[in-house]
């Protein structure tokens, strides 16, 4: 299978679905088993990773590097995020670097500042996100949990593009609908990243009327429907993150098909949303 990409006017291009690479994937002596699971989802046309230098002190992004070790670069689509408490000049530059060398790369396709700190002159964070771009460590800037002001406030300083928040959001946390964070990536150009899709695994069991009526008339599971709720949206892309190769292929199979738009109005409008 060959994951489907999403595109925006300004060019920024990316598969839809992303595997997220986290604390979990380290813990317990996993890290093996972590790092086959993971092999398995790209045989399978997983592309696109996510981690950060903050889970597990950066062990994920080294299991990461085992993983995709003597894969074709091109054909890899990776993303880290940097710490709130390394957002000064130096350190972003200083974080990057350790980040790559974690995960045996020269650079990163995606990088996210992980939350916004307003302690820290976010100038001086940007300004230094533009320099490793320039320098070719990474090819795209992003943010992760920032609400619109913090959003608008940093792009100001920005000479490039944000291309992507990636946010809390599914089925039943719609916080950045309420907030005005969806909209205004669909009205800006930028890409808002649901991460905590089946919210746990909540949203993949059977038993909630609305969400098992949409299944059972798509022939889909809750898992899949859910998903698909999230890429069926204008400027929305998702993670996902399993062990379970029977999970996996169910969340591979939100690919190549979309919901008709009365089904998704229907759960937009139906399901109980909880907002905290």
């Amino acid at each position: 299978m060959q994951m489907p990409v999403k595109k925006l006017n300004s060019g920024f291009c990316i598969p839809i679905l992303g595997y997220g690479v986290g604390v979990e994937q380290v813990k317990g002596g996993k890290k093996l088993e972590a790092v086959e699971k993971m092999q398995v989802a790209i045989k399978m046309g997983v592309n696109r990773f996510d981690t950060a230098e903050s889970y597990a002190c950066g062990e994920s992004e080294k299991v990461l590097g085992e993983a995709i070790k003597g894969l074709k670069r091109p054909e890899l689509f990776i993303t880290s995020k940097i710490s709130p408490s390394n957002l000064r000049y130096d350190d972003v530059l200083r974080s990057a670097e350790n980040s790559l060398k974690r995960v045996g790369l020269d650079y990163f396709d995606l990088y996210l500042i992980h939350s916004f700190n307003p302690r820290l002159p976010i100038k001086n964070t940007m300004r230094a996100l533009d320099h490793l771009k320039e320098r070719g460590m990474i090819i795209n800037i992003g943010v992760s949990n920032f609400d619109v002001n913090s959003f608008k406030k940093t792009q100001y300083f920005m000479n490039n593009k944000i291309v992507l928040n990636q946010v809390h959001y599914n089925l039943r946390f719609r916080e950045p609908v309420e907030n005005g964070m969806l909209n205004y990536c669909q009205k800006n150009d930028v890409f808002l990243e649901a991460f905590r899709s089946l919210e746990f695994g909540r949203l993949a069991e059977k038993g909630g009327d609305i969400l098992d009526r949409i299944a059972k008339k798509r022939k889909k599971t809750q898992a899949q429907i859910a998903i698909n709720w999230l890429l069926s949206q204008k400027n929305v892309v998702a993670l996902f993150s399993t062990y379970n190769l029977k999970h996996l292929r169910e969340d591979l199979g939100v690919c190549g098909w979309k919901m008709e738009e009365e089904d998704v109005e229907f759960l937009t409008e139906k399901f109980p949303v909880q907002l905290d």
